[in-house]
């Protein structure tokens, strides 16, 4: 991605699915949808950008879009990349 892309636009959404709140109160990581485009740095940066947070680590995981039948023939869903963020020990993000 360009490099003066807005912070918003790498980070789509917070993902809040039960596996993901266990992983936020008793581990510190947090998940977020983001541009399939985005980098692990891109990714870092846009997190201590918006949330003002010290990023420790960030894994990804890319998922590609499953081909699904349609009464019209057969469509492929859009392939979607999960960030999983480590923050600094003792700090956190308020989702809800």
């Amino acid at each position: 991605m360009p490099a003066n892309v807005a912070a918003h636009h790498i980070i789509k959404r917070p993902l809040v699915t039960e596996k993901g709140t266990f992983a936020m109160n008793e581990l510190g990581k947090y998940s977020f949808l983001v541009d399939v485009r985005a980098t692990k740095t891109e990714i870092k940066n846009a997190v201590q950008e918006i949330y003002k947070v010290q990023v420790v680590g960030v894994n990804t995981v890319t998922s590609k879009g499953k081909f699904r039948a349609t009464k019209f023939g057969v469509r492929q869903e859009p392939t979607t990349k999960r960030a999983i963020v480590s923050l600094k020990e003792g700090q956190s993000i308020e989702l809800f």
